[in-house]
């Protein structure tokens, strides 16, 4: 076989395979890929480069790291999802970077975010006066989200607060609320759920909670 032919064959092998690894590991936008996805989606690039490039070498050589790979981040996704402590360790949490229409300088600094950043991406979300926003959020992917202030109505808090998830509390959430843990225990009580360990998402907002149990415990 020509070697042109053999190259071609190899790229549309390789093109077609990595399509189908992607989109078993999951749909999500490219903003919202973990540390992890990011490995993998490099990884993967430069074996395809590499294979393509060598094309003498068997192309089982690189479908198999491939394979390995698609296992490995199944299998890490899979711990993500059930563990928050891996999910914190591996994508870090959301820092609030404007609490109450404050800049938490703080907060910028142990990110290692500066005042550029914060005012170009709250200009990509049409915001052009910081003194309008009541909170700003960076998430984990990057990305800033915003609340804007209300001048009409006052409200004791105005984002959803998680305060827990997969069955353990969210400390610093709950200091934000400024309540206690007992608090918690006693609202949650009040409601039926006397087993924070059954409870997947509790959140509080304008002094509502929303509480979803973990859906083996229903």
């Amino acid at each position: 076989m020509p070697v042109y032919m053999m190259i071609v064959l190899r790229t549309l092998l390789l093109y077609a395979s990595i399509l189908i690894i992607f989109r078993l590991m999951g749909k999500r936008e490219i903003g919202e890929l973990s540390v992890l996805d990011l490995v993998v989606f490099i990884m993967m690039g430069e074996m395809a480069a590499i294979a393509i490039e060598n094309h003498k070498s068997p192309i089982w050589y690189v479908l198999l790291p491939m394979l390995i790979l698609l296992v490995i981040q199944t299998a890490l996704a899979f711990i993500s999802l059930k563990s928050s402590r891996f999910r914190k360790i591996v994508d870090g949490t959301p820092t609030i970077v404007i609490n109450k229409g404050k800049i938490d300088e703080h907060a910028m600094r142990k990110i290692r975010y500066n005042f550029d950043d914060l005012l170009m991406q709250l200009r990509a979300k049409d915001i052009n006066n910081i003194a309008d926003v009541e909170f700003a959020i960076l998430e984990t992917s990057g990305e800033i989200s915003v609340i804007k202030k209300d001048k009409k109505k006052k409200k004791t808090n105005t984002f959803t607060m998680p305060l827990i998830m997969d069955g353990q509390i969210i400390q610093a959430n709950l200091q934000r609320t400024e309540k206690s843990e007992m608090w918690l225990r006693r609202e949650l009580r009040k409601r039926g759920y006397p087993n924070i360990k059954d409870i997947s998402l509790c959140s509080f907002q304008d002094g509502q909670f929303y509480i979803d149990l973990i859906d083996e415990k229903r």
